[in-house]
């Protein structure tokens, strides 16, 4: 599998896009796209954690 470039990628994203998409639409969908790849970089680091922690976490920030 060939991996694209960022430039590749921010075209594959923004060519998806409906024609009367807001520059606000589009840049929500890069920055949703940059979410995921961060994401599945981070599982295939092993960066993750269980869902008890994180709900731990989540406990932590409603105090």
């Amino acid at each position: 599998m060939q991996t694209q470039t960022v430039k590749e990628k921010i075209t594959e994203v923004v060519l998806s896009q409906p024609e009367d998409a807001s520059y606000e639409e589009i840049m929500r969908e890069l920055a949703f796209e940059r979410m995921v790849d961060r994401g599945l970089t981070d599982v295939r680091a092993g960066r993750v954690i269980s869902n008890d922690e994180m709900a731990g976490r989540i406990r932590t920030w409603q105090k």
